[in-house]
């Protein structure tokens, strides 16, 4: 099998970068460890290394009420040297991982479903960018790197997801079952993917069968949710026997999640508004929230069901603002998918103030959240004020990409009206 001179130039160039960065700054690892927009109380390096201490002691990682993450991530890293005393062995493990996610975009890429799928045919199919042009772009990202030498275990979060997006686009609908339940498994909230993922592994297994008949839409979501049930369940099943026969991490994991008992700052909108409501109302707003989170489910899946891939990634894009602990390993995901939609660019209209608000706050967050804790020159309201700003950013982004996906399924459907203004009355 010949070698892409290309990808593997990539590939060589990017783990050059990162391991040149463990080494040439060993402390950088650690610093941003301990930022809040890189790490989260389901996502910290280093509450995953207590997690590990006790697990290797035979103490359950969960008594100490500071891990709360999946089990089975334990002896995953129990098999590694110690990271204090072997870095390098870590950093190259959170390197492949990276290698490992832009290789499903590669495959994401070369299958072309963004720009042209069973139902959805753009107009402008033939702009946009090859496999290793997206890849670069996701390896070289500040975001990603900077969460893979912070050892977020985000990671694993989005290396599922991409993988069952390549598994689906490749027409392997049962592996990206799997592949999604693994993700649910870590973050719970990937769950919320199904109904796009299954449109679009059951659009695939249409055109992989062309001239058979094809199966009942039906009957194939049921079967494949009997496949990510049984996946989800086998995980908890190997998570019990893991933790010593103890059920005791599911309240600690994914009760954690959906409780929001931990208040630390982060990028996201919670914390702030749950300080500083009443204990009475917190039940009430919890459900708010989550229903909010859940509500864009159903709508974006059933409006653009011609282009289930984009609904996957707009729903990306929105859980990086709406999720309980987001960070910006999250938005890296979310940044890795929008170059398959470099179609659509010519369709937006307010990409110069969702990137001028985004730049913004990179900039000024560390400076507010440093004058709020160390400099104590402000307040929380300083941080708070800069996670809007962000949220904002994201926001106009997520929502200026979905006006220019509609107007493209519009201008399919109408080829005379391309290029011309229309206004809605």
């Amino acid at each position: 099998m010949p070698v892409d001179r290309r990808k593997a130039a990539l590939f060589a160039a990017a783990v050059a970068v990162r391991l040149f960065l463990f080494v040439a700054f060993p402390s950088l690892p650690d610093l941003l460890t301990s930022r809040v927009e890189v790490s989260t109380p389901v996502s910290s390096f280093k509450r995953l290394q207590e997690g590990l201490f006790l697990y290797t002691r035979n103490v359950s990682p969960y008594q100490g009420g500071v891990f709360h993450q999946a089990p089975l991530l334990l002896p995953v890293f129990a098999l590694l040297p110690n990271p204090r005393d072997y870095p390098f062995a870590t950093s190259l493990f959170f390197t492949a991982i990276d290698l490992l996610n832009a290789n499903a975009l590669i495959t994401i890429s070369d299958s072309a479903e963004s720009v042209a799928g069973r139902l959805h045919s753009s107009l402008r199919k033939h702009v946009r960018w090859d496999g290793v042009a997206i890849a670069a772009w996701y390896l070289f990202n500040p975001f990603v790197i900077s969460t893979c030498l912070a050892r977020s275990t985000t990671i694993f979060t989005n290396l599922s997801i991409l993988y069952a997006i390549s598994n689906a686009v490749t027409g392997n609908s049962v592996n990206a079952i799997v592949a999604l339940a693994s993700a649910s498994y870590v973050s719970m909230y990937p769950a919320l993917l199904f109904l796009p993922l299954i449109h679009l592994c059951y659009d695939r297994s249409i055109l992989n069968k062309s001239g058979a008949k094809p199966p009942s839409e039906f009957i194939f979501t049921l079967g494949h949710l009997g496949t990510f049930v049984a996946a989800i369940a086998g995980l908890l099943g190997a998570s019990f026997l893991v933790t010593g026969f103890s059920w005791d991490f599911i309240p600690a994991t994914y009760g954690f999640h959906l409780l929001v008992p931990d208040l630390a700052p982060n990028a996201g909108l919670w914390w702030y508004f749950f300080i500083e409501i009443f204990d009475s109302f917190r039940e009430f707003f919890l459900g708010v929230f989550w229903l909010h989170l859940v509500g864009y489910v159903g709508g974006l899946t059933l409006r653009l069901r011609r282009q289930p891939l984009f609904v996957i990634t707009s729903l990306i894009g929105i859980f990086a603002i709406f999720k309980p602990y987001p960070s910006i390993a999250d938005v890296s995901l979310y940044f890795a998918l929008l170059p398959l939609y470099r179609h659509l660019s010519p369709l937006t209209r307010y990409t110069f103030f969702a990137a001028a608000a985004l730049l913004y706050a990179t900039l000024l967050g560390p400076a507010f959240y440093h004058l709020w804790i160390y400099a104590g020159s402000g307040n929380a309201n300083f941080f708070y004020a800069i996670t809007l700003v962000w949220s904002l950013g994201l926001t106009i982004l997520v929502a200026d990409l979905i006006f220019a996906a509609l107007r493209d399924e519009w201008e399919q459907d109408h080829p005379e009206m391309k290029g011309k203004e229309v206004r809605q009355i």
